[in-house]
């Protein structure tokens, strides 16, 4: 989302893993339908329960008026997912290779934050998946379906590797897409309100709110995975960047749109009513018995499908995103960077990572407090958006990337603004835990 690069042409100097310069190939021919993936599937793993809730609570206090932070919460996301992207195809190197070159400090930082995310979020995400279907199917318990999902994730992501993994992901969307978006239709918002809330501007007491809502919808360390989704899908070199900002920017602008819907039921049937809504993914469900009185039972259990929709993706997701991220750490480390049998789905460190997303969690779901597990995972979601944010426009303004495709004025403008919104949230939710 820089309007200041140029396009990618045949020819275009890139740096190989070496750090040498060499040739792109000719840009490869696209059809409109083959962009479609990578950006979807990073967009889908950063929106889960809590993003929706986040929202939710937004439109039912101060109903369409912060629409427009959530419409440039998705515009920061584009900027910043592209500069992902773009840094990993313009130069070969991976996100993580990009860190090292910055110092020893950043393999020691994400080594660490990698491991402790991995421990909270395999428990939280598994709870939030189980939530809604437990509702449903209450034959199992809520710890029964959270362990029923985890292994479900483990299965998807070991044996059917990205094809498989990015057709799922895609049907999540569409079920997310279909149940969420209709919902909010049925509401009849008002398109007058709708437009009114594109102006900027903050009631009294909606300071952290609106920086949460800025921030938060699609914000977590699966960002950093979509230079190796972008590996996974074979775009390989600077010659993909034109199609890789396309594909970002469609996968953002439907997450606009999806975003755009949770404000519109909350601020249709909560704030309207004045209901006030119940803290955590119990929102939600508070929000499937409210629907459900207005507009029936099938309304109701369609959201709670689409609840559900969200909460998985998300776990696949960092299933094989973050567990890619893990190989490539792992392989660096060992000096095996260049070795596919090192870095991709079938490498030992990869399996490694899904079993420890897996199974040391599940003894956090017999603490039975599901709902401190989100928020422990949001807290340590926020001590890495500061850290992406700010390598990754470091990374676009050194000669760490090549002089062509580094940052342009407006890029650099949403990355500095992601770069203080994200260290304000990160300092909000550490001084809360204090």
């Amino acid at each position: 989302m820089d309007p200041s690069a140029n396009s990618p042409r045949p020819g275009a100097s890139q740096l190989g893993p070496d750090g040498a310069a060499r040739d792109a190939p000719a840009a490869p021919p696209v059809r409109r339908w083959q962009i479609i993936g990578p950006g979807i599937i990073v967009a889908a793993t950063g929106v889960g329960a809590g993003d929706l809730v986040a929202t939710l609570v937004a439109g039912s206090r101060f109903g369409y008026v912060l629409l427009w932070a959530a419409v440039f919460g998705c515009a920061i996301k584009i900027a910043l997912v592209e500069g992902v992207g773009r840094y990993c195809l313009a130069t070969g190197r991976t996100i993580f290779q990009g860190w090292r070159t910055l110092g020893a400090w950043t393999t020691v930082y994400f080594g660490v934050y990698i491991v402790i995310w991995g421990f909270v979020y395999g428990a939280a995400a598994m709870t939030s998946s189980a939530l809604p279907i437990a509702v449903l199917f209450p034959f199992f318990g809520l710890r029964t379906w959270a362990v029923v999902f985890g292994l479900l994730g483990l299965v998807l992501v070991g044996v059917g590797g990205y094809r498989l993994f990015e057709k799922a992901m895609a049907v999540l969307v569409g079920i997310m897409f279909a149940t969420v978006v209709g919902s909010a239709a049925l509401t009849a918002p008002s398109l007058p309100d709708l437009a009114s809330g594109m102006i900027p501007r903050m009631p009294s007491g909606s300071l952290f709110f609106t920086l949460g809502l800025i921030g938060g919808v699609g914000g977590t360390i699966t960002l950093a995975a979509y230079g190796y989704w972008l590996r996974a899908k074979q775009w390989s070199d600077a010659s993909w960047i034109r199609v890789m900002r396309l594909d970002n920017s469609f996968a953002y602008i439907m997450t606009g749109i999806f975003v755009i819907a949770m404000l519109v039921i909350g601020a249709e049937l909560l704030f309207a009513a004045n209901i006030a809504l119940a803290t955590g993914e119990r929102g939600l469900l508070s929000l499937a018995d409210v629907l459900g009185e207005r507009y029936g039972t099938a309304l109701s259990t369609l959201f709670l499908i689409g609840f559900w929709s969200a909460s998985f993706s998300s776990l696949i997701g960092v299933w094989n995103g973050v567990s890619l991220m893990f190989a490539d750490f792992v392989a660096n480390l060992r000096g095996r960077a260049d070795d596919p049998a090192h870095t991709g789905e079938r490498s030992p460190a990869f399996r490694a990572y899904m079993l420890w997303l897996t199974f040391p969690p599940i003894a956090l779901l017999f603490l039975d407090r599901p709902f401190a597990l989100i928020i422990a995972y949001g807290a340590l979601g926020s001590l890495f958006m500061p850290f992406l944010a700010v390598t990754v426009l470091w990374l676009l303004n050194s000669r760490r990337t090549p002089a062509e495709w580094r940052s342009g004025w407006l890029s650099n403008l949403l990355l500095i603004m992601s770069c203080a919104l994200f260290l304000s949230l990160g300092i909000r939710e550490l001084v809360a835990l204090l």
